[in-house]
């Protein structure tokens, strides 16, 4: 996990004083990379020993390491980039410069979730759904919509898969479940009641539980007993629920195909015959 993801990660987590350094180093990490820690003590407010529990809080051994692990990062960026685009988008910026910075920030949601997914956990995720009697998926808002994808790619390949966008009807199938089905819960901040609450009614419940989030530890993970990390980079117009749904589909495709993969020829075979079913629905269709 590279440093800028991991500090991403326990943002959300930290006391006040830690998090405005954690800001601070996010804002800018290469000139962070050239800070004495006295002098991103006195930018930050707070003190040296404050910047160390920062480095403590998120996986460094100390300051020093941090710096290295900055400038590591950033300098491999701008060589394999030329110049790296900052993902936020100014007042004056043409539609061309937009363009790119959304290109740009979609595509390091992409390559950072990639890089940092815990291939031991999703290992895990697809043995469980593969074998699992009944998939119940919860997600709020834009979240919602990504279990619908979810739900609509598992269906296909005939797996009994449901989708709750409604908190009530999430809750009330939670409550039925049982230690032959699975949840998944999905949430950006891992901090949406309604998700929490039925990711954990589904796991008193008796059920193997899932969560995909952008940011560990949080309130969902503490329901989960599998989670799959993703890695979106929040921008201006595009916080939040915009910004996740690019990284939380890399992790949704990747928990399907091996799913999929796990039962080749009957994947296949509903594949095709659900492709011979709406296929008279296309004008001209092959």
């Amino acid at each position: 996990m590279t440093a800028l993801v991991r500090i991403r990660a326990v943002a959300p987590s930290l006391r006040p004083a830690q998090r405005r350094v954690a800001d601070a180093v996010l804002r800018d990490p290469a000139g962070t990379a050239e800070l004495p820690i006295g002098r991103l003590a006195q930018q930050t407010e707070t003190s040296v020993a404050t910047v160390m529990r920062f480095c403590r809080s998120a996986g460094f051994q100390g300051y020093p390491e941090l710096r290295l692990a900055l400038a590591r990062e950033t300098g491999r960026e701008a060589a394999a980039d030329g110049a790296v685009l900052s993902p936020d988008i100014d007042r004056d910026d043409s539609l061309a410069d937009i363009v790119a910075k959304i290109a740009f920030s979609d595509a390091a949601a992409v390559q950072d979730t990639a890089a940092t997914l815990d291939l031991d956990a999703l290992a895990a995720a697809v043995d469980a759904v593969a074998t699992a009697r009944r998939i119940d998926v919860y997600g709020i808002g834009a979240n919602g919509f990504v279990g619908q994808d979810l739900h609509q790619k598992l269906h296909r390949i005939g797996l009994l898969a449901f989708v709750w966008p409604d908190p009530h009807a999430a809750l009330t199938s939670a409550a039925l479940l049982d230690d032959g089905c699975v949840a998944i819960g999905i949430s950006h901040t891992g901090s949406t009641v309604d998700t929490i609450d039925a990711l954990r009614t589904a796991r008193e419940s008796g059920a193997r539980t899932i969560a995909i989030t952008n940011f560990v530890p949080s309130p969902l993970t503490a329901h989960a007993d599998l989670v799959l990390t993703t890695a979106a980079r929040e921008t201006t117009f595009r916080s939040g629920a915009m910004a996740s749904r690019i990284a939380q589909l890399a992790v949704i495709d990747c928990l399907f195909v091996g799913v999929a993969q796990r039962s080749y020829d009957r994947t296949t075979t509903a594949l095709n015959r659900t492709y011979k079913a709406v296929r008279s629905r296309r004008i001209n269709a092959p």
